[in-house]
């Protein structure tokens, strides 16, 4: 996952507003007990902060991709 693919799921689930505050104020045991934003910039990658956010948050299993994932062919 991209860093702008973590940043537009954030957006998508949770408002741009709240999901930025969300990402800069939460701090989740799973990733060391820093925010998503510090576990970014300690090199986490974007898809192990944006699972640990969605098991904090209990994003459902359906929507940890996006509301509209794109169907494989």
């Amino acid at each position: 996952m991209r860093l702008s693919d973590f940043w537009r799921l954030v957006d998508e689930e949770f408002g741009a507003a709240h999901g930025r505050s969300l990402t800069v104020d939460q701090v989740l045991l799973a990733l060391g007990e820093r925010t998503p934003v510090q576990a970014l910039e300690d090199g986490v990658e974007p898809k192990e902060v944006w699972f640990a956010l969605c098991d904090a948050l209990d994003v459902p299993a359906e929507r940890r991709w996006g509301r509209e994932r794109p169907k494989r062919r």
